[in-house]
């Protein structure tokens, strides 16, 4: 008679972390880059695809954007049945999108990180014009953290920001829409990549020196994704968004050129 071999024990189940964004072929951003990272931070990504484009280290070729319907489908079928302990957004393409993605939000009991990209690395648009107020007034009231580069904080609030002083005058017009806390990126600064984490009273400055290395595509999807990683795992916004950093400053260190264009940073930096 055989014998069976022992059943092993079920792993314990990881935080679970869900993106809501677009795909980058190119594999460098988007969707992809998020589950690399989520991955990185040993949690479980989930995904809902909100938009399809052909892209490469050159520049976005086209875009595809999903239907609404589908966008819900996607969150009701992760949501409700696995479950999520945060959820990051970033391209929402459309303001059909944006509306939807934020009332599904709203019903969700789960810190939230809204990295509001509006173009690519390479000056692509990925928010639709007419998707700004949305993005104003519906998705940054939901987020327990935003994260706008300055190009996103100008597109958002008209604040451009020349100097280190400048990125508390945009952590107030950021937080004037209503996330929690704004993490206001300076990296197209010059000197040190300064970042400010700010909630209206608390502020925290976040230094790194900065890198010589042009291979930086998906660093803003990078960034938000290990700040909702660090938050499923339980973190408080400041400890999660320092670990961000420090893992975002390695992923740039790393960066390899991949095409003619601009390489994406290293998600695996850790591992090689």
């Amino acid at each position: 008679m055989p014998i069976s071999a022992p059943v092993p024990p079920s792993s314990p189940v990881p935080p679970r972390v869900l993106t809501v964004a677009g795909s980058d072929s190119g594999g460098g951003a988007g969707i992809q880059a998020d589950l690399k990272t989520m991955l990185a931070f040993g949690v479980h990504g989930m995904s809902v695809l909100t938009a399809v484009t052909a892209q490469n280290s050159q520049g976005v070729q086209g875009v595809w954007e999903l239907p609404v319907e589908a966008v819900r489908a996607q969150y009701r079928s992760v949501v409700d049945d696995i479950g999520v302990q945060a959820v990051k957004t970033g391209m929402l393409s459309s303001a059909e999108v944006v509306r939807a993605v934020a009332e599904l939000l709203a019903g969700t009991d789960a810190p939230v990180v809204v990295d509001p990209v509006g173009v690519s690395k390479h000056g692509d648009p990925l928010l639709a014009a007419s998707a700004l107020d949305t993005v104003r007034t519906r998705l940054l009231p939901a987020a327990t953290v935003a994260t706008p580069n300055l190009d996103e904080v100008a597109q958002l609030t008209g604040v451009r920001v020349e100097d280190e002083k400048g990125l508390r005058r945009a952590a107030d017009a950021v937080l004037a829409f209503g996330p929690r806390w704004a993490l206001i990126k300076g990296g197209h600064l010059r000197g040190d990549a300064v970042d400010l984490l700010c909630d209206g009273s608390e502020e925290h400055w976040l230094r790194a020196p900065r890198l010589d290395n042009r291979h930086t595509h998906g660093t803003g999807c990078t960034y938000a994704s290990a700040v909702a990683a660090g938050l499923a795992s339980g973190q408080g916004v400041v400890e999660a968004v320092r670990a961000a950093k420090e893992y975002v400053t390695g992923a740039i260190a790393r960066g390899f050129a991949l095409g003619a264009g601009i390489g994406p940073v290293d998600h695996a930096w850790r591992s090689r």
